[in-house]
């Protein structure tokens, strides 16, 4: 297992932005201001948080980049210390089967101890984010198909920030927390009884963490659908995150 330590002092390589681009095909669609930011944010990814190799696997500076890449754009209208409960980012190649009871994806409410294949997991509030590679980098290349491993586990540690993992991340008002709980649940409650947005898929039903992580999958990747689809739901997302990626998606048409 190969393990990257903290360096406070880590300097991107020349052609950082190259790497990236190549691979998170909206990068570009950011300003060059925000790109300022993300590169900001990127350097504290990579040098602050401990990184690991699972399984043998050869983890390269240019994976860690669109890892870390992808992980900033949640938190470009937010700061650091949104991420202040992600320590080890522990990277697998490719999918992984977990084991143990756990709650349903299929039946909401209760548990299953069936293995099952996982492309990430951040299940604990100081514990590690894991993800893998293949399903990152797929991700980062099709954000079209509003799937983004790298996004969803990012989520929950935002999620944990204030200690418990229900949906509700911390928020600036108490309007805000209001019309959130109130969209959320709306939608979350439709998802259970089989129906809901199209573009959230069933595994938005698990449970409320659940659900937040997957509506910012689709929110950061498929923001004009979801405007469209569901106006207020996007728009607490977009109070919250003071991100609007349906207006970047359009100018960048």
């Amino acid at each position: 297992m190969g393990i990257f330590r903290h360096r406070h002092d880590y300097e991107l390589p020349d052609d950082w932005e190259d790497q990236v681009a190549a691979v998170v095909v909206r990068w570009f669609d950011y300003s060059l201001e925000e790109r300022t930011v993300l590169r900001d944010l990127i350097v504290r990814l990579l040098g602050e948080k401990r990184w690991e190799a699972a399984n043998e696997f050869t983890l390269t500076e240019e994976m860690r980049l669109v890892i870390s890449a992808q992980a900033a754009m949640l938190i470009l209208g937010l700061d650091w210390s949104a991420y202040r409960k992600v320590g080890d980012i522990i990277v697998h190649p490719t999918t992984l089967v977990l084991q143990g009871e756990r709650a349903s994806a299929s039946m909401a409410g209760l548990a299953t101890d069936e293995p099952v294949a996982i492309l990430g997991q951040a299940d604990h509030e100081y514990g590690p984010v894991v993800l893998v590679w293949d399903e990152a980098q797929r991700n980062a290349r099709h954000p079209e198909r509003g799937f983004n491993v790298v996004f969803h586990e990012f989520a929950h540690k935002i999620d944990m920030l204030d200690g418990v993992v229900d949906g509700t991340p911390p928020l600036a008002t108490v309007e805000l927390n209001q019309r959130w709980v109130a969209a959320c649940t709306e939608e979350f409650e439709a998802i259970r009884a089989g129906g809901g947005s199209h573009l959230l898929r069933d595994y938005a039903g698990t449970n409320a963490g659940e659900f937040f992580a997957v509506v910012t999958e689709v929110f950061f990747d498929q923001g004009i659908k979801l405007q469209k689809d569901r106006p207020e739901l996007y728009a607490v997302l977009s109070e919250f995150y003071r991100q609007d990626p349906a207006a970047r998606e359009r100018a960048n048409r």
